[in-house]
């Protein structure tokens, strides 16, 4: 069984950054696709990116691209989401997932595994 943990969300000021991280336990991590995302109230769930397995492919929403960047240490089997400049817009519920592919449809129908999510809120 595979499980997620995330960690490192919060209350912010717009403008500042987080880091998130995903603790993963079960199966091969290093093998895994990663990703990450959000719902905000009231919205669907959606998209914010991914990260391959070697050579570490990454992909983003056009929301969050150049402010967001994720990472994985396989050596602590983490994946990481880090923020910065970030805005209103950003506050949501954060969930990592394990995903079937880096080349799939980036929506949820390719998720494995979730994670039970961690809150960022952005105040102006």
């Amino acid at each position: 069984q595979v499980q997620l943990v995330e960690s490192g969300g919060g209350s912010v000021q717009a403008g500042e950054s987080l880091r998130l991280s995903c603790a993963v336990s079960g199966g091969t991590f290093s093998t895994y696709t990663m990703a990450w995302f959000r719902q905000a109230p009231g919205k669907e769930r959606e998209f914010v990116g991914r990260i391959s397995r070697a050579p570490e492919l990454t992909s983003y929403a056009d929301s969050v691209k150049g402010r967001f960047t994720i990472s994985r240490d396989n050596g602590q089997n983490t994946v990481f989401l880090q923020m910065n400049n970030l805005n209103v817009e950003d506050t949501a519920v954060y969930y990592c997932a394990v995903v079937s592919s880096f080349w799939g449809p980036r929506n949820s129908n390719e998720v494995n595994f979730w994670g039970q999510g961690t809150q960022v809120v952005v105040s102006s």
